[in-house]
């Protein structure tokens, strides 16, 4: 399971005006990242957003989320980004990653500072749209 289970905030959805408080601590998942759900609620189908960090020398796992998009927005760090097709990219702080539904993606923290980016999904992520891919021996 990429993330720790679904933060639900006290807000009923995106079509009245909330604060919402800062996410708990981060969980290390599987995929060898920290995970804190910033907005995911079964309130708001359309949206979740996750905070993320990267440990330095670490590359997460291979995977791929079934039906729907991922953007990354890196605040902090360097890292290098393999999504896809594209040839691995060299990525730090203001640089989006755009990822289609479905699509392989995995990044590395290159640098020598935890890398830190959102993840923005849409639809909101559920555990059950992850999944792990095996890289090709």
């Amino acid at each position: 399971m990429r993330h720790p289970p679904a933060y639900t905030p006290l807000a009923p959805g995106p079509d009245k005006p909330a604060i919402v408080p800062a996410p708990g601590e981060e969980v290390l998942t599987a995929e060898r990242c920290h995970i804190s759900e910033a907005w995911n609620s079964p309130h708001d189908e359309a949206l979740s957003i996750a905070h993320a960090c990267v440990e330095p020398g670490v590359t997460t796992a291979l995977h791929a989320l079934e039906g729907v998009a991922e953007r990354y927005v890196v605040i902090a760090g360097r890292g290098r980004v393999e999504v896809g097709d594209l040839p691995p990219s060299d990525v730090g702080p203001g640089d989006v990653v755009v990822i289609p539904a479905g699509t392989p993606q995995r990044i590395s923290n290159t640098g020598s500072e935890e890398l830190r980016f959102y993840c923005l999904c849409t639809p909101r992520f559920h555990p059950d749209c992850y999944r792990e891919l095996k890289l090709d021996a």
